[in-house]
Parts: C-alpha cells; structure tokens; sequence
C-alpha cells in the first residue's frame, strides 16, 4: 500500500496526440471538458489521485472541477492554473494568455487567481512544441514573473515557470517561482540557486523522451523532434547533476504532449530510476515531495493518522521492480478520501 501519486505538471485537455496544439484549436470548449474529464479517470487507474493541470483554456479546468464537486464526474484531486501566462508571441501563445510588462503580467495573473488558478503559470522560454519558439531563448524578463509571482503568493498561492534554457532558468528562481517546469538545458549555477533558495525541479523526462521515441515517424512535427532531440542528452545530464546536487524534486510528465498519455503517468519514475534515483525516493519524490510543492502535504503524501485516505494498492513491490508500477493490471485498488475510485478489484467488483 502506497499513498496516492501526484502527477505536478500535466494537461488534461489533450490526449498525447502528434499534434496536440491542433487538437486543442479543434475541441470546442465543451468537447475539451468532456476529454479533460475522461484523461482525468484515465490518470486515476494509474493510481494518480492528485494533479496540477499546468495549462488549459476558457475556464475547461475550473469547470472539470465545479462538475466533480458537484459529482458530475470523478477526477483526482485538482490544482490548476487557468491559462499559461506567456509574452506577445511567446511560448504557447496560441493557448496562453499573451501578456507584457510587469503590469500586465501582473494584471493577467490577478485574472487567473479570480477564476480559482492555485498556481500561476508563466512562460520563461522558449519550448519545443511552438513553431519558431528556440528552447534555449528567454522570454518573460525578471522583473515581469516577479510580479506574476508576488500576486500568486500575495493571495497565498503558488507559481511555476515553463523554462528550459540556462538564462531563464535564472530569470525565474530569481523572480521567487516555487518551481521550475522541465528544466532541460539547466547549468550549475542554476542547480545551486535552487539549492539556495529552495525552488523545486519538476523534470518532465517522459515529453521528451517521448517525442525523441516516436519521431517524425508517427506524425511529429520535424522541428518539434529536433528540438527533443538536441536537449535530451543536456536534460539527462542536468537532471543527474541537480539530483546528486540536493535539488528538491516534484513529480511531473507534461502528460497531454505527443505520446505521453494520460494513464501512463507512473512511466516518469521508472526515468528517474534510470537517471539514478532510489525506487524508495523515486516514490517519494511522486508522493511527499509532489505534495509539498503543492502545499498539500497537510493533507495527502503520506500515509499518517489525520491526513486524507489517498492510497494505491499494489500487486507486488515496486522497490524490488519499479516497473510494475507501468503495470495497470498490478494496480489493483486506488482510493481517493477514503473511497475506492479505480483498480482491478474495482473493476471485479
């Protein structure tokens, strides 16, 4: 028995398609609140009972979780972001909230806490899904996601910033983000303004090792693969160095991004294991950690008297085998605040 993972960074309004940036601009709004609420059961069989959706559009998140409040449906346990905050042109512009300056910034991130976004996504860099966007090139400056920052944390919230390159990687712990999202191209200084300052790392291995795997092959766009491909080496590498470095870890797999698919969540901490993190801490980087970064660790991330009964139940030990947490038939229960939500003896019964 295990408690309940936490998947920080994925997007439910996609389903892992080749293009997904198409799929989204097709869905009307009601159709992504239908597909948002089907890849939120799928991520539940996995045994992921919370999640923090870092990216959706018109409100989709916030009305997946009205409709589960109200028992229309059954999701795990939500915390979303509304809109990426992004520059004129930025990273994930078709799909963000196109802001500039550190009053706009500051005015469309006081826009998402209004909605009911319990973390304040901003873009950083570039990133390798949007068309002429290079990775590695900075986007928002310092003094704009400081204020996207302060606003988050002025109403008690969090925020998190989309950054792959050295330079942006930077910018936003100097801003004050509680994380950085994906990380690929991170430096050593970068590592240790982390450590100083307590930012975590939330290192999607499985988005880009992912789009490197299937390739143009199944429909990829080749300059989307190419950027996978020049960055996988530096993110294995970053990762490892900031791991050995102390760097405070969350679980996150961007699931939603081309062939990374809701339900296979769990595959991010076989990466880690293979990167050279323990089973024990890989389980807990997805548990306790991932619910801290959160500010959720009151509540869920651990199996203790007083906190909620978020808990997996597993057919055999993923200590010995962190492979057969991919296994969706080893899943055999999953429960969520105390009632059984998913698993093979769920689905016996």
């Amino acid at each position: 028995m295990l408690p309940g993972f936490i998947d920080c960074h994925v997007h439910l309004r996609n389903d892992g398609v080749a293009d997904p940036r198409a799929q989204a601009a097709a869905d009307s709004d009601a159709v992504a609140v239908l597909r948002s609420a089907r890849n939120a059961v799928r991520t539940l069989e996995a045994g992921v009972t919370a999640i923090r959706d870092c990216g959706s559009r018109n409100g989709i998140d916030f009305a997946l979780r009205q409709a589960a409040g109200q028992g229309l449906c059954t999701t795990p346990r939500l915390a979303l972001s509304g809109v990426m905050i992004c520059m004129t042109g930025g990273h994930g512009w078709s799909l963000g909230l196109e802001a500039d300056g550190a009053d706009g910034v500051r005015r469309a991130a006081r826009g998402q806490l209004k909605a009911g976004a319990d973390t304040v996504k901003l873009v950083a860099s570039g990133g390798i899904l949007t068309p002429g966007s290079e990775i590695g090139a900075p986007q928002f400056t310092v003094e704009e996601m400081r204020a996207g920052v302060e606003e988050a944390h002025r109403a008690g919230k969090t925020a998190c910033a989309h950054a792959h390159g050295t330079t942006a990687i930077k910018n936003a712990i100097r801003a004050g983000v509680d994380s950085i999202e994906h990380g690929y191209l991170i430096d050593d200084e970068g590592i240790a303004m982390m450590i100083e300052r307590g930012t975590f790392l939330v290192a999607t291995s499985s988005a880009v090792r992912n789009v490197v795997r299937h390739g143009v092959a199944a429909g990829i766009r080749p300059e989307v693969v190419a950027k996978a491909e020049a960055a996988i080496e530096h993110h294995i590498d970053g990762f490892k160095r900031a791991y050995k470095a102390g760097v405070r870890m969350a679980m996150g797999t961007d699931s939603g991004v081309p062939f990374t698919d809701h339900g296979n969540n769990l595959d991010e901490l076989v990466y880690l294991v293979e990167m050279g993190v323990p089973a024990m801490e890989a389980i807990a980087i997805a548990t306790l950690n991932s619910a801290r970064l959160l500010r959720m660790d009151d509540r869920i991330g651990s199996l203790e008297a007083g906190k909620r009964a978020d808990f997996v139940v597993v057919d055999g030990d993923p200590l010995a085998d962190i492979t057969i947490l991919q296994d969706r038939e080893r899943i055999r229960r999953v429960v969520l605040d105390g009632r059984t939500v998913a698993g093979r003896d769920r689905q016996a019964g």
